[in-house]
């Protein structure tokens, strides 16, 4: 008995609509998750090192990120301001929180000093950001080692 090739015959393909669209899936929920925080970073602010530094325990509500440099100016949304002129800005940015439906009063100020910046300016900043409605803090240090050196015997 002798078999013969069919020919014309078919093959199945795999449908790739459905790994395509997990493959975006993916792409937008990496995207969610990737903390941006690098990107509200200035070369020109050298933070203060501290021991006590620790990451955040949960990410803030609504915040907003002011950079003081050490001449005593603040960085924020791209601009330089000085203190005084960044409670327009800052009122600006309390009545968008609002029309969003969110509480200015809840969200949280991110204080980027330069670890030159003097205390007192620091204080003036955050009464400023006080006045304006705002009432959480966050400030920025980068986390020091602490040292553990031991004294080599004499």
């Amino acid at each position: 008995m002798r078999l013969q090739k069919k020919s014309g015959g078919t093959f199945a393909e795999g449908d790739m609509t459905p790994m395509i669209d997990m493959t975006f899936q993916l792409i937008a929920f990496f995207m969610v998750l990737i903390n941006f925080t690098e990107a509200d970073q200035n070369e020109r602010i050298h933070l203060p090192k501290s021991e006590l530094a620790k990451p955040a325990d949960a990410p803030f509500e609504s915040p907003l990120t002011l950079q003081l440099t050490k001449q005593g100016t603040v960085l924020f949304n791209g601009q330089e301001f000085s203190i005084m002129q960044l409670q327009p800005e800052l009122r600006r940015e309390k009545s968008i929180l609002k029309k969003m439906g969110k509480d200015p009063s809840k969200s949280t100020i991110i204080i980027r000093a330069d670890a030159k910046a003097e205390t007192g300016v620091v204080q003036a900043l955050i009464k400023t950001a006080q006045e304006t409605g705002f009432e959480k803090f966050a400030l920025r240090a980068k986390q020091a080692v602490a040292n553990q050196t031991s004294e080599a015997p004499k």
